[in-house]
């Protein structure tokens, strides 16, 4: 590992300054309020580091890597995102929180795109799972309370065998996901299987990445939601469940504890009863 040397001096100051003069007068406000702040914070970056050349091609490789990893149904880049906590962080600058809100948190790699839309009550299954069923019967509102009417609900989640569709061509695709409305009383109900905790994909450099981090890749079993509806930001959340393993270590930092809930065994199915708080737009 390269050692980093001490140094009671700015390395080369005028560089940051030059490169960050370059950014034109005529260049979009936010462009380049956006690239000056990353340059600066990547200079500095380097600079306390210390990098060798030898560690800054390395790093170059990896994401060289990781761009060919990706593909229609893989996005390395988001796991790397997610891994590093920056979704995560994301998401808590761009998201409102408080009382009547839902907390949201990360949407993960495997969003495949809206789905097939289920009557009230049908089941996410495209074929027989092993393990408990479960019904999940939840309820959409703005912040004051009042019912969503005709809200999209979009749902998905792993198979017991720790695999979306997407990652497996024994599953028929669209398997354990689907689209759902809300009722005149903001209610929607759908059937499915208990999710289980699974990795995340780690035979690429995400993985390679926390191996190198000495970190786990597990999830904690959790059901994805993204809720949208006239008139109010739309909602990117999971539903974990309670006495999982990995809530404490989450490999993407995505647990908030108002997100866990506990089961409910009712004739012979677990059931999950929850109230989605959406944020007005205005």
């Amino acid at each position: 590992m390269h050692n980093a040397k001490p140094s009671g001096d700015i390395v080369f100051p005028e560089l940051t300054e030059d490169v960050v003069g370059r950014i034109a007068a005529t260049a979009d406000a936010r462009v380049g309020k956006v690239m000056e702040t990353l340059i600066r914070h990547l200079h500095a970056f380097v600079r306390e580091a210390s990098l060798s050349h030898e560690e800054w091609r390395n790093a170059i490789e990896f994401l060289t890597r990781t761009g060919k990893m990706c593909s229609e149904s893989r996005q390395e880049f988001i796991l790397l995102s997610d891994i590093l906590g920056v979704s995560m962080l994301v998401d808590a600058v761009s998201n409102s929180a408080g009382t009547g809100l839902t907390d949201s948190t990360v949407l993960g790699p495997f969003y495949s795109g809206r789905q097939r839309e289920l009557e009230d009550g049908d089941t996410i299954l495209l074929r027989e799972e092993d393990g408990p069923p479960l019904i999940v019967e939840g309820t959409v509102a703005s912040r004051n309370g009042a019912p969503i009417r005709n809200a999209l609900v979009e749902v998905w989640q792993t198979a017991p065998n720790q695999l979306y569709d997407v990652q497996d061509d024994a599953q028929p695709e669209g398997h354990l996901r689907a689209s759902f409305r809300t009722d005149e009383r903001g209610n929607f109900s759908f059937k499915s299987g208990l999710p289980v905790s699974y990795p995340i994909p780690d035979d690429g450099p995400a993985g390679q990445l926390l191996q190198m981090m000495g970190r786990h890749p597990f999830r904690p079993a959790h059901v994805h939601f993204m809720i949208s509806a006239s008139g109010h930001r739309t909602l990117v959340t999971h539903l974990f469940l309670c006495g999982d393993a990995y809530l404490e270590s989450d490999a993407v930092f995505g647990v908030k504890p108002s997100l866990i809930v506990t089961p409910e065994e009712r004739d012979g199915s677990q059931r999950i009863v929850y109230h989605f708080g959406l944020e007005p737009l205005d």
